[in-house]
């Protein structure tokens, strides 16, 4: 991105690069690294266990990177229905949206709502609300979590 795009700018090309990198396409990985700032404070509030916050594009790319392994089985993903909520503060909007697609052999739809703080075209701070059961139900992974929220 460059450093005159505007927050709605950078929460679209966001949910045009994850989809694209989970159904394979690594070329994305860097790019989208390159839509936040360095450092920078990601945080995934409804995660279901501990996270400590991702603050530099290291951290970023271990979690993005394991993104393509996680979607095994997945045979499309998008985000649809977007929907950008500008606030008070010129740097933030809320991106509300849905993920969906097919995998194994099943259809998913997964909402999600991102709150971006953008500076000089970067997130410098992200707030990631999703649903964790309903992404280990489409990827096929909700015995694996029951297992380890259960241990």
């Amino acid at each position: 991105m460059t450093p005159t795009a505007t927050p709605t700018e950078v929460f679209h090309a966001l949910a045009d690069a994850v989809p694209r990198l989970v159904l394979g396409d690594r070329s994305q990985l860097e790019p989208l690294i390159d839509l936040y700032a360095e450092p920078t404070d990601v945080r995934l509030p409804f995660a279901p266990f501990p996270t400590k916050p991702l603050r530099t594009r290291d951290d970023l790319r271990r979690h993005f990177g394991g993104a393509t392994v996680a979607a095994d089985g997945v045979e499309s993903f998008a985000a649809i229905e977007r929907t950008v909520h500008a606030t008070a503060d010129p740097e933030v909007v809320i991106g509300e949206f849905h993920y969906v697609g097919r995998a194994h052999a099943r259809d998913f739809d997964v909402a999600c709502i991102f709150v971006l703080r953008v500076r000089a075209g970067r997130i410098v701070e992200s707030r990631d609300y999703t649903d964790p059961v309903g992404f280990a139900r489409a990827f096929g992974q909700l015995d694996t979590l029951a297992a380890a929220l259960v241990g």
